[in-house]
C-alpha cells in the first residue's frame, strides 16, 4: 500500500499535514523584525539623503532608490495582509495602514479586497480581478469580445506591456482613491486621511527641496520605475499560465498549482521578489511566512509529482518571455479582425 493510500483526507489536506509536520506554519517574529528594520531603515536613509542632496539632478538616483523602497514596502504590506506577521486582524490592519496608505500611498483595504478575490480564483476569466480585460486581454475569448481601449491596445499588447507598467505606480494610487467612494470599503475616513497625508507630504517635500522641473522629473522617474518593478514581480506568478473557463470544476490544490508559476533564483531573486517567486507555495499556503516558502517548495513539488499534477517552474527571464508570448498569442483575434 502506497504512502498516499495510508493518508486520509483530500489531496490538499495530505499535503498540508506534510508541510505542518516540517514546522513551516510557525511564525517568524525575529525574521520580520529584522526585515521591517532593514526596509524601514533604508526608507528613512533615503529620506535623509533626499534632504541632504537638495536641488540637484543627483536626486534621480534617489528617485530610483525609492522605486525599490516602495516595492519593498508593498511586499512587506503583502505579507502583513496575509497575516504572516500578525495573526490578529486588527494588528494586521494597523500595520497595513501604516505601511500601505501612509508609507507608499496605496490603499490597504482596496488592495486586500482585490488580492483576496485573486487568491480565491487565480486566472479565472470571470472571478479573478487581475485578469479583467479593462486594458489588456488575457484569453482569446476576451480578445474576441474586446472593444474600446482593450481592442486598441490588445493588437500589440505584448510590445506595450512594459511601457504600460510605467503607469502602474500611478494606477495604484488612483485605484486607492477611487475605492474611497465605495460603501463596501471599511474604515474609509481613516484610509482617506492616511492617503491624503502621504500625497501631501510627498508633493510638499518634492517642491520644497527641488525646483519645479526637477520635482516633476523626480516624480515621473520614481513612479514609472516603481510601476515596472511591481509588474515585474507580480506578473511572473500567473501571466501566461492556463486560464480557468467559467464553469470549470477544480479542487483547491489543482486550481492553485495549475494556474501558477514559480521562478527559480537565489537570494537575490528571493529578496527582489519578496518570496513571491515561490508563488505556488504562497498560493497554497498564503499564511505561511515568506521565509519558509523556499523550504516548502521541495515538499510541494515532490507531492505534485507523486499525484501527477504538473508543477511549473522557470527562470526569471523565461517567466517574462512566457507572459509576453501569451499576451501576443491571445491578441491574435484582434489582429485578424475577429474582435468586437
Amino acid at each position: 500500500m502506497s504512502s498516499l493510500e495510508n493518508e486520509s483526507g483530500s489531496d490538499f489536506a495530505r499535503l498540508s499535514r506534510r508541510v505542518a509536520s516540517a514546522g513551516l506554519f510557525d511564525q517568524r517574529h525575529g525574521y520580520y523584525i529584522a526585515r521591517f528594520s532593514i526596509v524601514g531603515g533604508l526608507y528613512l536613509a533615503g529620506l535623509a539623503a533626499f534632504f541632504l542632496i537638495g536641488d540637484s539632478w543627483w536626486q534621480l538616483a534617489i528617485a530610483a532608490f525609492f522605486a525599490i523602497m516602495f516595492a519593498q514596502v508593498a511586499l512587506v504590506s503583502h505579507d502583513i495582509a496575509h497575516r504572516q506577521v500578525f495573526r490578529t486582524r486588527r494588528r494586521a490592519e494597523i500595520a497595513g495602514w501604516i505601511a500601505g496608505n501612509l508609507g507608499i500611498g496605496m490603499s490597504y483595504g482596496w488592495w486586500m479586497d482585490k488580492h483576496t478575490r485573486h487568491h480565491a480564483n487565480p486566472n479565472h476569466e470571470e472571478l479573478d480581478p487581475d485578469v479583467d480585460p479593462d486594458v489588456l486581454v488575457w484569453s482569446p475569448e476576451q480578445a474576441k469580445a474586446a472593444k474600446g481601449v482593450p481592442k486598441f491596445i490588445g493588437r500589440w499588447q505584448a510590445f506595450l506591456f512594459y511601457p504600460l507598467l510605467t503607469l502602474e505606480g500611478m494606477n495604484l494610487h488612483i485605484s486607492g482613491f477611487r475605492a474611497l467612494f465605495r460603501p463596501t470599503l471599511k474604515h474609509r475616513a481613516l484610509e482617506a486621511t492616511l492617503l491624503i497625508v502621504h500625497v501631501a507630504a510627498y508633493l510638499t517635500a518634492l517642491f520644497l527641496v527641488l525646483s519645479p522641473g526637477k520635482a516633476l522629473v523626480f516624480l515621473a522617474v520614481h513612479q514609472c520605475l516603481w510601476g515596472v518593478y511591481m509588474g515585474s514581480v507580480f506578473a511572473p506568478g500567473h501571466k501566461g499560465m492556463p486560464m480557468i473557463k467559467p464553469g470549470t470544476k477544480l479542487d483547491f490544490l489543482r486550481r492553485q498549482v495549475l494556474t501558477t508559476r514559480n521562478v527559480r533564483g537565489g537570494w537575490l531573486v528571493d529578496t527582489a521578489m519578496g518570496g513571491l517567486n515561490y508563488q505556488i507555495e504562497h498560493h497554497l499556503f498564503p499564511h505561511m511566512p515568506s521565509l519558509h516558502l523556499r523550504r516548502a517548495q521541495p515538499i510541494v513539488r515532490n507531492y505534485c509529482d507523486e499525484i501527477g499534477i504538473p508543477y511549473h517552474e522557470t527562470g526569471l527571464f523565461r517567466s517574462w518571455a512566457e507572459a509576453l508570448t501569451h499576451l501576443h498569442r491571445v491578441g491574435a483575434p484582434i489582429r485578424s479582425g475577429e474582435s468586437g
